[in-house]
């Protein structure tokens, strides 16, 4: 056992023991990656709030059934996207078209989510597109993707997870996790170009 692994393992016992000062310690660590995770995936600021919230009410109920087996913040990054799994398909199955917010984004941008899309590479007739606007757009672009590709895309290329990180999360195969984000970047370069397009006067 490493020495990283061994001081993981006795902060998962103190979460263990119930210790309230180890859940504030793990909710300043992990909150906003956490939040950011499920805001890019569900794209609605107060969901993803009240979604962030539930992930770590459900880490504090589960982690006396942590074992090790993984790294902390891959079992709670699985937990973050189980939960927003579930809530897309509620809000589908009510056909919720609550309006999508643009929230300033920390850490890395969406604008960065896929190869070949970036601010220097896209058009930019006559400067009418800001990096604002262009965040929006790679946003929305980005919530427009098919849910399977969409969670690929934002844990690599945004959330910067390895492979071996990410088919521990998703259950998936290395090969079906390399295709699925190979067609998620073709997928957003073409939404982002499309709409870029559509801006033209």
């Amino acid at each position: 056992m490493t020495e990283d692994t061994s001081q993981e393992m006795a902060f998962v016992r103190r979460l263990q023991a119930h210790d309230e000062r180890a859940f504030n310690e793990l909710v300043e660590i992990f909150g906003q990656r956490v939040f950011h995770l499920v805001r890019r995936m569900l794209n609605r600021h107060e969901e993803a709030e009240d979604m962030a919230q539930e992930v770590f009410v459900q880490v504090f109920k589960a982690v006396g059934q942590f074992r090790g087996d993984c790294k902390l913040s891959t079992w709670i990054y699985r937990i973050a996207l189980n939960l927003t799994r579930n809530r897309m398909k509620y809000l589908a199955r009510r056909k919720d078209d609550g309006r999508n917010e643009l929230e300033p984004l920390a850490e890395r941008s969406p604008l960065a989510a896929a190869q070949g899309v970036t601010q220097g590479e896209l058009p930019r007739p006559d400067d009418a597109v800001s990096g604002l606007q262009m965040e929006k757009i790679v946003q929305e672009c980005l919530a427009g993707l098919e849910e399977d590709f969409r969670e690929i895309l934002v844990l690599r290329d945004i959330e910067d997870l390895t492979y071996d990180e990410i088919m521990e999360i998703t259950g998936l195969a290395e090969g079906t996790v390399k295709s699925r984000l190979h067609r998620a970047r073709s997928a957003l370069k073409h939404l982002v170009e499309q709409r870029l397009g559509e801006s033209l006067p």
